[in-house]
């Protein structure tokens, strides 16, 4: 999801899309969150590592 977000970064300011931007961001940050919790061992969508 991480690097998803950031392909979508690079093309959305790349191309000029706002939108690309915005959901890019969105996903790295959903990503970044996700990895974090499963680092510190909670459970997320019912499993115990989130890769």
């Amino acid at each position: 999801m991480i690097i998803l977000g950031v392909i979508l970064l690079v093309i959305g300011f790349l191309a000029g899309i706002s939108i690309l931007w915005t959901i890019g961001i969105v996903l790295v940050v959903i990503g970044v969150i996700l990895w974090i919790l499963g680092g510190v061992g909670h459970a997320v969508g019912g499993r115990r590592h989130y890769w």
